[in-house]
């Protein structure tokens, strides 16, 4: 992927991630927590609206904050930014957002098998950030970047669960079929495409040394 190709994704990426951001802000901030969801899920929700609303708005910091850790330009001009952001997206952000997404996990819809879905998402949630923490501290700045490029892109699995519940609904399937599935969708491709990035880099670094 060029330069100009990643610039763009970068935008594309940051866009995405501040518009849910906006959007769960204003609406979890001003709509009653239950009407925002399945019916099947509002009793849920409601039994737990303290983990709830700690994880949508602990997970809205992170969206908030993370992509902007990524720009190369703003990581030079303004380094200090850089650092104290990343410490509230850790800190404020994954470590109570990933708590909570692990309890929530627990009774999330869609039975069993999406359960352990968002329950793994929020275990890697919070190993990839603290990798990324470890790394940052024995000033392994590679090994860093790594590690959060893993750590945001299951941070944006809020996006792309949002972009798939839009997805689906618009081709007819039923909420019930789809969401089962979600817990996994959400973040897996994410992963992967994340994944091959970093692998893909790596090899053109090795390449080019040679």
């Amino acid at each position: 992927m060029t330069a100009s190709k990643t610039q763009k994704l970068q935008w594309l990426v940051a866009a995405l991630s501040v518009a849910v951001a906006g959007y769960a802000l204003i609406a979890y901030s001003l709509v009653p927590l239950g009407n925002l969801v399945h019916p099947q899920m509002k009793v849920t929700f409601e039994a737990h609206r303290v983990a709830i609303y700690v994880h949508i708005f602990c997970s809205v910091l992170a969206m908030g904050l993370g992509p902007w850790q990524f720009f190369s330009g703003l990581r030079a001009r303004r380094p200090a930014l850089h650092r104290w952001s990343g410490r509230i997206y850790l800190l404020g952000g994954v470590l109570p957002g990933g708590i909570t997404g692990l309890y929530v996990a627990g009774f999330a819809f869609g039975g069993t098998f999406n359960q352990i879905g968002f329950a793994v998402l929020a275990v890697l949630w919070l190993a990839t950030g603290y990798l990324a923490y470890a790394a940052i501290r024995r000033k392994d700045i590679a090994a860093h970047q790594q590690w959060m490029l893993r750590n945001f892109a299951l941070t944006f699995a809020a996006v792309t669960l949002r972009l798939y519940l839009g997805g689906f609904a618009a081709a007819g399937i039923a909420f019930e079929t789809f969401y089962a599935w979600l817990g996994w969708l959400c973040w897996v491709p994410n992963l992967l495409f994340i994944e091959w990035r970093i692998r893909s880099k790596a090899q053109s670094h090795l390449l080019a040394a040679h």
